[in-house]
């Protein structure tokens, strides 16, 4: 029999081919065997009940977050210590920035608008809406972080708000209003100044980002607005509407994914989110639009529309589909009336979905309105 030399024996001791295991999947891989090897690091810490070790090479995760939050926190205490008109001219500067380096938000936008308002604008006009467009979002993201630490005597002068009395309840019950990315529309939480004993509310989506998520948390608490976690806290949502008393601002104009209804916007279809409407009709409460315009450099308006029928003549509720699609009417005119003030730069209009497809088969079709 063949003799192995001892230093090719040693090292066919170290690593050796133990088998080959069949997987789920009827996918083949090879499982390598360590021999006289050293057990991992990471199995060591794990059973003396440390952490485990990162990667060799890479820092830990808390580190990167911690990095990441420091520079985010930094940069927003910078933005925050501007005049309010250089922190707008700040974000307008930043949005022109991105016009030029985001090359897929900015076909996003330049599409969007083609499809809807094209023929009505022309390709000069929608390029024209586009870059404004980018420029006024930079505006809006560097205000809102500059306003959230303003008091409200310091925007006396800056902010308008009209029609909020009139949609409000005299008897007290909840108010459900469908907001769109109009604007600063953050300063929608500086409406309860003009009803101190109503509670303003709002839904948002957890960041994936810890860090991020904190920080927009605490940026948010200042306002005194409550918000709820849409996917965690929809039991005190339920709760908060069932006192009374509160008004629940609701983004209404992005796409809801298989959960939304397929009806009309600007024209196209698109999914759309029904939580408007169906607030609005569990609790009894009202509904209307609030959109944030731009008057002028660091200076808004929002217009609280009139109240969004949700019953017939009869009294018998209205469809969910026939009421969002009148909010939907109401944003619209808002977006036609400033068209660079609205968030161009979502996809708003995603393809119909195989389980949508499955679940509306037939669009939507409105009932008439009283």
């Amino acid at each position: 029999m063949r003799r192995v030399s001892a230093a090719r024996a040693g090292a066919a001791s170290v690593w050796k081919i133990a088998r080959t295991t069949r997987k789920k999947g009827n996918r083949d891989r090879m499982e390598f065997v360590s021999r006289n090897r050293r057990p991992h690091a990471s199995l060591c810490s794990r059973q003396i009940g440390m952490a485990p070790d990162a990667p060799r090479g890479k820092s830990p995760p808390w580190v990167m977050d911690w990095i990441l939050g420091t520079i985010v926190r930094g940069l927003i205490a910078l933005l925050q210590a501007l005049p309010l008109e250089w922190a707008a001219r700040v974000g307008r500067c930043l949005g022109a920035t991105a016009w030029v380096v985001d090359g897929r938000h900015r076909g996003v936008a330049i599409a969007n608008i083609t499809a809807t308002l094209g023929p009505e604008l022309g390709p000069d006009g929608v390029l024209r809406v586009a870059r404004e467009n980018f420029r006024r979002i930079g505006e809006n993201y560097v205000c809102a972080l500059r306003t959230a630490v303003m008091d409200d005597a310091e925007l006396v002068g800056r902010l308008e708000v009209t029609g909020f009395g009139e949609v409000l309840p005299s008897d007290g019950s909840s108010l459900v209003v469908a907001i769109p990315h109009c604007g600063n529309f953050e300063l929608f939480a500086r409406v309860g100044r003009l009803a101190p004993s109503w509670t303003l509310a709002a839904t948002y989506r957890q960041l994936r980002q810890p860090v991020l998520n904190g920080l927009m948390l605490s940026l948010r608490a200042m306002s005194g607005v409550r918000f709820f976690e849409r996917t965690r806290d929809g039991r005190l949502l339920r709760e908060a509407m069932g006192r009374g008393k509160l008004v629940l601002g609701l983004l209404s104009d992005q796409h809801a994914g298989d959960k939304g209804l397929w009806i009309p916007f600007l024209g196209r279809d698109c999914s759309t989110i029904v939580a408007p409407a169906v607030y609005a009709l569990r609790y009894g409460t009202p509904l209307c639009t609030a959109v944030c315009f731009r008057t002028g450099l660091a200076r808004w308006r929002i217009e609280f529309g009139p109240r969004i029928p949700t019953h017939g003549p009869d009294g018998s509720p209205r469809d969910p589909a026939a009421i969002m699609m009148d909010v939907n009417r109401a944003l619209e005119v808002a977006v036609r009336r400033d068209p660079a003030n609205w968030f161009w730069v979502h996809r708003r209009w995603k393809p119909r979905s195989s389980r949508q497809r499955q679940a509306h088969p037939d669009d939507a079709q409105p009932t008439p309105t009283p």
